[in-house]
């Protein structure tokens, strides 16, 4: 049963938001193509694990380290520390994966709720001793709000899938903000991909937006599903979050065309 947090949901802002909301895609994913989540586990259980790899028809496979999913504070990078170090009051840790950020809040006494769509991974959170997690996709309407702080982090925007849907993304979140509220969220400008030896970007603005990429995961036999993953720029992130209402404030830049923002509501005057 999903836990309904205390506090007010701004339905009245987000009215037309909710009849949207129905026609969004609110599955979680299928165990038998859930790679990430079945390295998460095997990890946990055997302190080891297999090559996840990262494909995508616009950069070379990767491999992502598992054990870095599982990092304690001692290892995260600054953004990410910033951002715990802003959080308060009841959060949200939505796509929280093996449960780093969560776990971390917990012990600081931060009431804490984690959600991914990933059930194998939400099975790792528990068995980890995180006390409130859920598998449920972040536009099932069941999710309660009420939140003071929601975290969307490594890469929050990604979520959004496409530029066309980013907007929705960020009215869906602060549906679920408690008055006051903070949504901190980090992302990454792509454009250093496609800079040429002078310094110029070798980009067509007639096409798609740049941060707009494709990828598949792929752990032993375990194969996923191709996904949409969005990367923003700051000012297009900006101008997104007015477009939804909300005020964006730059945080912090990172050493790698990273940065993390915060966004809340937009105050009115009486």
């Amino acid at each position: 049963m999903t836990r309904h947090i205390g506090g007010r949901v701004h339905r009245s802002r987000y009215a037309d938001f909710y009849t949207i909301l129905m026609t969004i895609d609110t599955q979680t994913l299928d165990p038998k193509r859930d790679p990430m989540g079945a390295a998460i586990l095997d990890y946990l259980t055997t302190g080891r694990a297999k090559t996840l790899t990262v494909m995508s028809s616009m950069f070379d496979d990767d491999e992502m380290p598992v054990d870095y999913l599982f990092r304690t504070t001692d290892s995260m990078p600054p953004l990410e520390l910033k951002a715990l170090e802003m959080t308060r009051g009841t959060t949200l840790d939505v796509g929280a994966g093996a449960g780093c950020h969560a776990l971390a809040l917990q012990q600081r006494g931060v009431s804490v709720k984690a959600i991914d769509v990933s059930p194998l991974s939400c099975e790792a959170m528990r068995r980890r001793g995180i006390a409130d997690v859920e598998c449920i996709n972040l536009f099932d309407p069941r999710l309660g709000g009420g939140f003071d702080t929601i975290l969307m982090l490594m890469n929050g925007t990604g979520i959004a899938g496409k530029m066309s849907g980013l907007g929705g993304l960020l009215r869906r979140v602060a549906s679920l903000l408690a008055p006051g509220g903070q949504i901190l969220i980090d992302s990454s400008d792509l454009s250093y991909v496609y800079q040429d030896e002078d310094g110029g970007m070798d980009i067509d603005l007639s096409g798609k937006y740049y941060g707009e990429v494709d990828y598949q995961m792929r752990y032993d036999r375990v194969e996923g599903l191709p996904f949409d993953w969005l990367y923003v720029d700051y000012p297009l992130l900006s101008a997104a979050a007015r477009e939804a209402g909300l005020d964006c404030r730059l945080v912090a830049e990172g050493d790698h065309y990273d940065y993390l923002a915060q966004l809340s509501l937009e105050r009115t005057n009486p």
